[in-house]
C-alpha cells in the first residue's frame, strides 16, 4: 500500500513529536480523511525524509510521532536549470509539474517578448506562490525529497546570467543539429519560449549568451510539449532515464 507524503519544511531529524504545517493538516485530515493511528511520510524538501503516525487529530491541527528516517536516492545524476519562458494558466502549471517529476534541479521563470502573463501591480509574487505550490505537489507526488529550486521571473538578458551550467541550449525549429550531436555533460541549462516562441532577436541573445540552438524534431511543439519531452530526451541520453 503507497503511504502518501507530506511537504513539512520546519519537520527535523531530532523532532519526535511534530505538529504537521496547516496545509499538510488540511490534505491529511480534511480530504484524505486520515485518522489518529495512521501512517504517512514527511519530508523536508532538502533530502530528509521518515515514517510519521498520525498520534492526534482535531479540526484545528495534527500531530505526528516520527519514526524512521528514510534514505531516497532518486535525484538524476544531471543537473537540470530550466529557463522556461512564462505561459498562461494551466500551460505554466503543466510544464513545471511536469519538469519536477522529470527532475529538473531549478527552474528561472522568464519573461519574454512574447509572454502575455500580467506580472505587475503584486501579480508575480502571486504566481510564484502558486508555481511552488505546483512544484511541491509535484514532489509529493513523485517520490522527490528534494524541491527544487524556484526563482524570481528574470528578464531574458539577467536569465541567461544566471545559468552557469557546463551545456546550454536553447529549443530553435531552425537549428541544424539536434541532442543527439550535443556532447554529454553533467550540467544542463534549457531554455524554452512561451506560447508563440521565441523571437528571432531573443534567439540571437541566447546564441551571444552562450546557448547552443537544437532543433527538436520536424513538429512544432506547443511550450508545455516542449518542456516535458525535451526534459525526457535529455534525461534519456545523459540522466537517468531509459
Amino acid at each position: 500500500m503507497r503511504i502518501t507524503r507530506f511537504y513539512c519544511p520546519e519537520v527535523r531529524a531530532e523532532s519526535q513529536l511534530f505538529t504537521l504545517p496547516a496545509a499538510a493538516h488540511r490534505h491529511a485530515v480534511q480530504v484524505l480523511r486520515l485518522k489518529k493511528g495512521d501512517m504517512l511520510r514527511v519530508f523536508d524538501g532538502q533530502g530528509f525524509e521518515c515514517d510519521a503516525e498520525l498520534v492526534e487529530v482535531s479540526k484545528r491541527d495534527s500531530q505526528v510521532r516520527l519514526g524512521q528516517a528514510i534514505t531516497v536516492e532518486n535525484e538524476s545524476p544531471l543537473e537540470i536549470t530550466l529557463l522556461q519562458g512564462v505561459s498562461r494558466g494551466e500551460r505554466m502549471d503543466f510544464a513545471l509539474q511536469k519538469a519536477v517529476e522529470l527532475g529538473v534541479t531549478k527552474v528561472i521563470p522568464v519573461a519574454t517578448e512574447r509572454c502575455n502573463v500580467q506580472l505587475s501591480n503584486g501579480r508575480e509574487e502571486k504566481r510564484l506562490n502558486h508555481w511552488s505550490g505546483v512544484m511541491i505537489s509535484a514532489c509529493e507526488q513523485s517520490g522527490r525529497s528534494f524541491v527544487p529550486e524556484l526563482t524570481n521571473v528574470m528578464e531574458l538578458d539577467e536569465a541567461l546570467l544566471a545559468s552557469d551550467a557546463q551545456c546550454q541550449l536553447v529549443l530553435n525549429p531552425l537549428a541544424r543539429s539536434g541532442f543527439k550531436q550535443v556532447e554529454k555533460s553533467d550540467s544542463l541549462s534549457l531554455l524554452i519560449g512561451p506560447e508563440g516562441g521565441l523571437t528571432e532577436q531573443e534567439l540571437l541573445q541566447a546564441n551571444k549568451g552562450g546557448f547552443q540552438s537544437v532543433r527538436f524534431g520536424p513538429r512544432i511543439l506547443r511550450t508545455e510539449t516542449a518542456t516535458v519531452a525535451a526534459l525526457a530526451v535529455v534525461q534519456t541520453l545523459w540522466g537517468d532515464l531509459g
